[in-house]
């Protein structure tokens, strides 16, 4: 089988790329070639028998997403992007990645598939951007789509591009809507999300942390071993049970900050806890604001999709996969 990465070089395409490494498998196939793509040239890993191709491609360029389209990978993992703050403050940037690099794909595949029939798995990471107030307190599957950003517009906007594309059988897709995955390892990056980790991380591993929003705000979220899962399992499953509703909201753990704090004091103690500075940022908490706080994701759950069920849980994961299980 032969496996595409597009944001092979970010986090969760590093895990990705190191989990299909690991597994030397996937639904039940042997990887035997892995293409690994982002706008700077992704790190080659060790230890897979298989061909590897690693390039610095911007699909959002003319002609690029052919490049990845032109080696027939029989599965695409699209999870590039451009992150939510990122997003907002740029505007050309964002919806330049985040749906005319989407576009460009889709139509090199459609392309292909003129010429001979070429049909892939795409597995699009999308985002519970998608949604914005007014909501209730626990989403359901069946809510409308009403994004408050740029991103979580641009989310959307590709949900219905990969609907529409596996419609008219160019494409055999699924997206899913990935909670905030923390804790993120790494440094922090610009999503506004960013926060939920660092107050985490950072004093985990002895480091000041900046909290910009309330302690009273809620969210969705995910570990970054379950953001793998994922997509492993979206690539997995029979996909046909998903018929025109191609988009999928992930499992999670909802938590409001003070809740977040609580249990890093459980797990950490206060001299963890004491080194969060609360620092009130206004954009940051006017994009927060209209997030969602909770989920009821009975679809995902239903097609076996399985996360975290408490926010201590995905401490101790991180804790086991970023810091050998120490603290």
């Amino acid at each position: 089988m032969h496996i595409a990465i597009i944001g092979a070089a970010g986090m969760i395409g590093r895990k990705l790329t190191e989990r299909l490494v690991s597994d030397r498998s996937l639904a039940g196939q042997a990887v035997t070639r892995l293409s690994l793509v982002d706008v700077v040239q992704p790190s080659v890993p060790q230890g897979f028998s298989g061909r590897v191709d690693a390039s610095a491609v911007d699909i959002s360029s003319a002609g690029q997403a052919g490049r990845v389209v032109s080696s027939r990978p029989d599965v695409i993992f699209h999870l590039a992007a451009i992150v939510s703050a990122e997003a907002e403050l740029d505007f050309e940037k964002g919806y330049g990645i985040n749906l005319e690099g989407t576009r460009a794909l889709f139509e090199a595949i459609r392309l292909a598939h003129l010429q001979d029939g070429y049909r892939p798995c795409v597995v699009f990471t999308s985002s519970i951007a998608v949604f914005g107030t007014p909501m209730p307190d626990v989403i359901p599957d069946d809510f409308n789509l009403t994004p408050l950003t740029s991103y979580g517009t641009q989310k959307a906007m590709s949900e219905l591009l990969l609907a529409d594309y596996t419609r008219r059988g160019f494409i055999d897709g699924i997206g899913i809507r990935l909670p905030t995955v923390c804790v993120r390892p790494g440094k922090p990056n610009k999503a506004a999300s960013g926060f939920f980790s660092g107050i985490i991380r950072e004093p985990l591993a002895g480091q000041p942390a900046i909290l910009p929003v309330p302690d009273t705000v809620r969210h969705w979220h995910a570990s970054p071993r379950s953001a793998i899962g994922f997509l492993i399992h979206a690539a997995s499953i029979d996909l046909e049970p998903l018929g025109s509703q191609r988009s999928l909201t992930m499992p999670g753990v909802s938590a409001s900050v003070g809740e977040q704090i609580e249990a890093l004091r459980s797990i950490a103690g206060d001299k963890a806890v004491a080194l969060i500075r609360r620092e009130p940022d206004a954009l940051v908490m006017k994009i927060v604001s209209g997030w969602a706080r909770a989920f009821a994701p009975e679809r995902a759950a239903g097609l076996g999709f399985v996360a975290e069920t408490s926010f201590e849980e995905i401490i101790r994961v991180h804790i086991e996969d970023e810091l050998e299980g120490k603290i």
